[in-house]
């Protein structure tokens, strides 16, 4: 699980740029790439059981902000996908949408606080490195 990045135009933290997975990747590398912006909103909707509006919503939110194309269209990646799929699973529970969206941000905060905690536990239980 990562954790969402509530300002950024991408999905996960990473510099605000065009998801470009490598400089020579084609087509294979991008839809591999699980922050590449490889569907429109039509297509998220549909995939998601949702409305374009449920999706603008999320994005009004500040659960994630999408990438647009160039004609200046949203364009979701799977990672936004799936963070959107937890929003509505939440809603479907009966959550208001802006409460859900704080509490996958939350969530996901305090998955990354302890990851980081577990690997700053494992450098202090090593024992001292000898010359």
């Amino acid at each position: 699980m990562r954790p969402p990045q509530p300002l950024r135009s991408g999905s996960h933290p990473a510099p605000d740029t065009e998801a470009d997975p490598a400089p020579d990747g084609g087509l294979d590398d991008k839809l591999d790439d699980e922050d590449y912006p490889a569907y429109s909103m039509g297509r998220a909707a549909e995939i998601l059981g949702v409305t374009p509006g449920f999706l603008r919503g999320l994005d009004a939110a500040k659960l994630f902000v999408p990438q647009r194309s160039s004609g200046g269209h949203r364009r979701y990646s799977r990672y936004q996908l799936r963070l959107a799929q937890r929003a509505r699973d939440l809603v479907d529970e009966g959550t208001a949408l802006d409460a859900a969206c704080r509490i996958i941000i939350l969530q996901d905060q305090l998955a990354e606080a302890q990851r980081i905690n577990a690997r700053l536990q494992e450098r202090l239980d090593r024992p001292p490195e000898r010359d």
